[in-house]
């Protein structure tokens, strides 16, 4: 069968990726390159929210490039920003407080491991999305203010500050001061953006005295690497300067007065320019988690740590199933058995194995295709069942290669052997940090003594030497659960008589997995030894 993301049709708008990267092409007109853009501040580590605005960009993107566009993905690493907090949790907080209100760039890495504390979170990011296959550019603004590339904006900025304190106090409750100006500094003595007063020569001079030190220092823009706009204006600068025709923001951005609202007015009055294309994205959480996740706070969650959990096609399932206005969270328990299997049933509606309407049929193709890493599979891959690979791994002691004999006829290709080496790896670490406890069960390694009634005697009897007899005739679950149940009516026993004593002998446990398909599963050498319990 042929991969479903290369069958040639006319493209349809199915997708909220699809009808956004329409409204680019309709509102920004044809171009040779359209550029997308997110970011953010290393302030701490990266967290699993974080994640929705990158992953946002890069479905837009494959929409666009389905369309056969040419695409630029900027991501920005905002780390000539201030380390204002030390988040909890980070390694030598003593040493890392003597960089507050330095630039992030400049604060070491307390891990002892990149060049700096921007870099360990920035490097750590940039592996994760690779692993979901997110292809970005990064940019540092670090080291473009640090080169003069702004020089330019940050004197046109400073020239229209009247302009810009109209619009922003349209939007706040009190008022800016008089004397404010649209930059902040980093000292030449302390680093630090502690700045109590500055003035602008309406040319090219700044000067400033510090709060921190007491420093009285003079700036020449075109050859400072010191001075930088504010967030709200470094925003739509960087629009009209990187030449951005696409970005979302999370809803905390996009309230009436929020960034947006002014950076729209700001890039028009300020630098000419016109906004990008902009979608809304909501929050996402973690299931039983506090709620949004915050980099200071130090409990967070990483794209690492989900994809401990699920796959990374899954991961980007799970987000291309969403409409971005939709929050939702990300879960560890037992739902996790409820993602695999709605990710296996979209896999199969894609390649035609399971029925669904057109609608569902286009939609399944669509988000399959975005859920891939990088080219997708030309058949349908093995599934093994999520909950059922979850008893094969236990009942092989967390062996992988055991039970991949399982699983062998099913392996037909790299794409099966990939899927379930994934998978696997996904299924024990649950097993390991998520799953109840309820779910887990490790086989006994000798048989138990167990205190029986004569008719329950009589019955494991009947039963041992049916399986003796008659292993091989029970090829499927139906007909050795209908066996077990014919011994038990024949003794008049009920399944409450029964069951818990096996599972106890089995797994030291009153209930477990499917019976019938369990014992198929453990063999039969090892199921009549710990059935023996006479």
């Amino acid at each position: 069968m042929n991969n479903p993301q290369n069958k040639q049709a006319p493209l349809k708008l199915v997708h909220w990726s699809d009808f956004t990267a329409d409204r680019i092409i309709r509102q920004k007109g044809e171009k040779d390159q359209y550029t997308l853009a997110s970011g953010i501040t290393p302030s701490g580590v990266v967290h699993f929210g974080n994640f929705r605005e990158t992953i946002t960009v890069d479905l837009v993107a494959r929409a666009l490039r389905k369309r056969g566009k040419n695409v630029r993905f900027i991501f920005s690493w905002d780390d000539y920003d201030t380390f204002r907090k030390v988040p909890k949790n980070m390694p030598n907080p003593d040493q890392m407080e003597k960089y507050l209100f330095q630039p992030i760039v400049d604060t070491p890495d307390p891990f002892g491991r990149s060049e700096s504390y921007a870099a360990h979170h920035e490097e750590n990011y940039e592996e994760q999305l690779k692993k979901v296959g997110i292809k970005v550019e990064a940019l540092y603004q670090s080291k473009k203010y640090r080169k003069g590339e702004y020089a330019g904006s940050i004197i046109k900025t400073l020239k229209k500050t009247e302009k810009i304190k109209d619009i922003l106090n349209e939007h706040r409750s009190s008022p800016l001061t008089e004397d404010w100006l649209p930059v902040s500094i980093y000292c030449e003595k302390c680093n630090t953006d502690k700045i109590k007063k500055i003035t602008f020569d309406n040319e090219n001079t700044i000067n400033y005295e510090c709060d921190n030190c007491g420093h009285k220092g003079t700036e020449n823009i075109s050859e400072t690497s010191r001075v930088k706009l504010p967030w709200r204006l470094d925003w739509p600068m960087r629009w009209v300067f990187e030449n951005v025709d696409f970005e979302p923001g999370g809803k905390d951005h996009s309230s009436q007065g929020g960034s947006y609202t002014t950076g729209k007015e700001l890039v028009r009055e300020v630098y000419d320019g016109d906004a990008p294309i902009y979608l809304q994205y909501d929050f996402v959480s973690i299931k039983g988690g506090s709620g949004k996740m915050s980099s200071s706070s130090g409990e967070v969650v990483t794209v690492n740590d989900v994809l401990e959990i699920y796959e990374p096609e899954i991961l980007r399932y799970i987000f291309a199933s969403y409409k971005t206005n939709i929050d939702f969270s990300v879960s560890f328990d037992l739902d996790v058995l409820k993602v695999y299997e709605d990710f296996d049933k979209m896999e199969r509606i894609a390649f035609g194995l399971e029925d669904a309407n057109e609608k569902k049929l286009n939609m399944a193709k669509c988000v399959y295709s975005l859920s891939q890493i990088d080219q997708g599979p030309d058949s349908c891959p093995i599934q093994p069942s999520f909950r059922h690979l979850c008893n094969i791994l236990q009942i092989n002691s967390g062996d992988i290669g055991r039970t991949k004999e399982y699983y062998k006829d099913q392996l037909k290709n790299d794409w099966d052997e990939r899927r379930f080496d994934n998978r696997s790896k996904c299924a024990l670490n649950w097993l390991s940090k998520y799953a109840p406890e309820d779910f887990k069960f490790s086989i006994n390694k000798d048989s138990l003594k167990i205190d029986l009634n004569p008719k329950q005697k009589d019955y494991f009897r009947d039963l041992l030497c049916d399986l003796q007899d008659n292993w091989e005739s029970y090829n499927s679950d139906k007909l050795l659960h209908e066996k077990i149940y014919e011994i038990m009516h024949k003794h008049e026993l009920t399944p409450a008589e029964i069951f818990p004593i096996i599972y106890k002998a089995l797994i030291s446990k009153e209930k477990g997995p499917k019976l019938a398909g369990f014992i198929r599963t453990i063999g039969r050498e090892k199921t009549l030894k710990l059935l023996n319990l006479q």
